[in-house]
């Protein structure tokens, strides 16, 4: 077997005897500092981008093309900001956005210029 090392940082998970984990040792004042800072229903930076992507007019293939993510990863990223803005379809998902001031209505700056095609 393998010498088992330990530091502040990391400690070893034995997983079912196939081999080890490797996981992070956080400190619980910096878990809370983090459980502080965002709340579950807070969009990470990565779900805001795709949310741009998606105010654009873009579908899951062209946000996975944009990303160089698979479309399976698209589809959970919408699926999740769907679930923590409490939408049932995307035009849901918009309005709960522009409700919640996470996309502004008036920014023709960022958009593809799709708007005549609406």
């Amino acid at each position: 077997m393998l010498a088992e090392k330990k530091d502040k940082r990391t400690e070893t998970q034995d997983v079912g005897g196939s081999g080890s984990l490797m996981t992070p040792r956080v400190p619980p004042e910096e878990v809370a500092l983090a459980a502080e800072k965002r709340r579950p229903e807070d969009l990470t930076p990565r779900e805001l981008e795709i949310l741009r992507l998606i105010w654009d007019g873009h579908t899951n293939r062209s946000i996975a093309e944009q990303l160089n993510i698979s479309m399976k990863t698209a589809d959970t990223h919408r699926s999740n900001m769907m679930k923590k803005l409490r939408a049932s379809n995307t035009a849901q998902l918009l309005k709960a956005a522009l409700e919640g001031n996470l996309l502004q209505a008036d920014s023709e700056a960022g958009r593809t210029g799709r708007r005549d095609e609406r």
